[in-house]
């Protein structure tokens, strides 16, 4: 789906279950990580984390459609937009639109823990995603030296 067909299946949706006309940009952006869409206070554009479509399809996506088109048409309204308030409840519950959105997959973690830091003195554990020098450093409990070994756990 492009750009141009998620911004007229909105002014749609607007038109259906609202009754007002969406006058505003509703864009896919594929930098959105936990967020599956989101309503712009400054310009009022709205913005759909595209991996909802190909994980979940249409429905889901018709669902924080709805939940953003709720937020657009209260803030212009001069309304309760937040989620707190209450016209946005009432509003989000009347048209059917998704309070929470599922969660998508979790990816794979691209640098996971390889260090272990331990002092010598506490027995302190510190675990490190980087190799550090651990003749500059010394424990944040009691002061004492570090001794620095791989972490051997997690590789499969």
């Amino acid at each position: 789906m492009t750009d141009a067909e998620l911004q007229a299946w909105v002014e749609t949706l607007s038109r259906k279950r609202f009754g007002r006309t969406f006058r505003h940009r509703a864009v896919f952006n594929h930098r959105l990580r936990t967020t599956a869409g989101r309503y712009m206070l400054r310009d009022h554009r709205i913005e759909v984390n595209p991996r909802y479509l190909e994980v979940y399809g249409r429905e889901t996506v018709e669902g924080i459609l709805l939940h953003e088109l709720c937020h657009y048409h209260l803030h212009l309204s001069g309304k309760g937009y937040r989620h707190r308030d209450r016209d946005f409840r009432h509003w989000l519950a009347k048209v059917g639109g998704l309070s929470v959105a599922p969660p998508l997959d979790p990816r794979p973690v691209s640098n996971p823990v390889r260090y272990r830091v331990i002092c010598q003195g506490c027995r302190k554990i510190y675990f490190r995603k980087r190799k550090i020098d651990v003749n500059r450093y010394v424990c944040g409990s009691c002061r004492g030296p570090l001794r620095l070994e791989p972490a051997d756990f997690g590789r499969e």
